[in-house]
């Protein structure tokens, strides 16, 4: 069995504004997928930080923080209001400590063997009546395809459990009813013979999985949103997304309108990653 853990970043909103007044346009839906056997180190040794670090504060006076507050998310890292607002645990931390804690997160993409999926959806290029739902369940779409066909490529002997942030009962329906139809009878690019049940949804600060997902969707975005594919933080998840036998291809990224110019930078992204990885000695 492999868990893949959901999360997102950006806006959910289709509309980007006007020249004058624009809004976000890249919204990412990312997949962070790892065998049933490494969960425990992984949750082992994440927890095992947040308990030590609430010892301290604890021993220090700051106040008692159980894991169920000591949730890490990629914005309240980056946002010092949002944090100070959001997250009392983050907020009385060290800038030193929560460096800590991203590096404990990030470090276990590697650790764990996981594997990275992901869409990323150029809102500019939508059609006028797409919704928030359509792009949602698009975004969703893309990465499942991804997740089964992954696990049908290199692990076929397993089945795949999808962990969702639960986050709109409306939407959780819609995605929940949209697998069970893929279970039924696929799509018209492939069956879903890896997949299982329907998708579980958790709350994020339950579950490491999710929060892990969360910072990793965070760097996708900042890449594309910013035209900065040399994001140091995106740049180290590039060898775990899912890729072709020969590397050719990255198979687990999906840019999409595929009017987007952001297609030929992620060709020309992973090309570039490629031959630099080959003359440093192979990906």
């Amino acid at each position: 069995m492999y868990f893949f853990y959901f999360d997102e970043s950006g806006s959910r909103d289709p509309k980007v504004g006007t020249a004058e007044n624009p809004k976000d346009h890249i919204y990412v839906l990312l997949a962070v997928g790892m065998y049933e056997r490494q969960w425990r180190p992984f949750e082992r040794e994440v927890s095992g930080l947040k308990l030590e670090l609430a010892d301290r504060l604890q021993r220090d006076g700051v106040g008692t923080f159980d894991l169920a507050v000591c949730e890490v998310k990629s914005n309240w890292l980056r946002n010092p209001n949002g944090r100070e607002k959001a997250s009392p645990f983050l907020n009385a931390l060290t800038p030193d400590e929560r460096q800590r804690l991203t590096r404990v997160y990030l470090d276990q993409v590697e650790k764990r063997n996981s594997v990275i999926m992901a869409a990323v959806i150029d809102k500019r290029y939508l059609a006028a009546d797409t919704t928030l739902e359509m792009l949602h369940q698009q975004a969703y779409d893309l990465v499942l395809e991804r997740v089964q066909n992954y696990i049908a490529t290199y692990h076929t002997r397993h089945q795949a459990l999808i962990v969702m942030d639960d986050t709109d009962k409306y939407l959780n329906q819609a995605i929940a009813m949209r697998q069970a139809s893929f279970l039924r009878s696929g799509n018209w690019n492939t069956s879903f013979q890896n997949i299982v049940e329907y998708p579980f949804f958790t709350r994020s600060e339950l579950s490491n999985g999710v929060q892990l997902a969360d910072q990793l969707a965070y760097n996708i975005y900042r890449a594309f949103r910013y035209d900065d594919v040399k994001y140091p933080y995106f740049e180290s998840m590039l060898p775990n997304f899912y890729q072709s036998n020969d590397k050719a291809e990255l198979l687990g990224r999906k840019v999409w309108p595929d009017a987007s110019p952001l297609v030929g930078v992620a060709r020309t992204m992973w090309d570039e990653y490629i031959k630099k990885a080959l003359r440093e000695g192979g990906p």
